[in-house]
């Protein structure tokens, strides 16, 4: 099994920055797949970013060279890096993982982006 805990959400103003934190219980090394999703009122839970064990990374159009994802190896974490913020990022932010088949979720974090 795997736990992950988001950190990093809050409220901020629009062209600003955030960086959220996913902590893993386990080695993310193991873990084939993890990313950022999003789900704001009234609409389907989105892929925002992802990061394969390969390194690979893929990225929402919307946030194409706003956001950046990585991770810190010694750490079991995963970041992402949110820059030039608008109020349509406002949403619930989910962690995400893929490990041994099953699919994993963090308990979410709120970020909110004031015009």
């Amino acid at each position: 099994q795997v736990q992950l805990v988001e950190s990093g959400g809050g409220l901020v103003q629009a062209g600003g920055s955030l960086r959220l934190s996913c902590a893993a219980s386990r080695s993310i090394f193991s873990i084939n797949a993890m990313g950022w999703y999003r789900q704001a009122p009234g609409k389907q839970r989105e892929l925002v970013a992802g990061l394969t064990n390969g390194r690979s990374t893929n990225y929402a159009d919307s946030v194409k060279g706003r956001f950046t994802i990585s991770r810190d190896n010694a750490k079991n974490t995963v970041y992402l890096q949110m820059n030039s913020l608008k109020p349509e990022d406002t949403a619930v932010y989910y962690c995400h993982a893929i490990y041994l088949q099953y699919d994993y979720w963090g308990q979410g974090t709120q970020v909110t982006v004031s015009s």
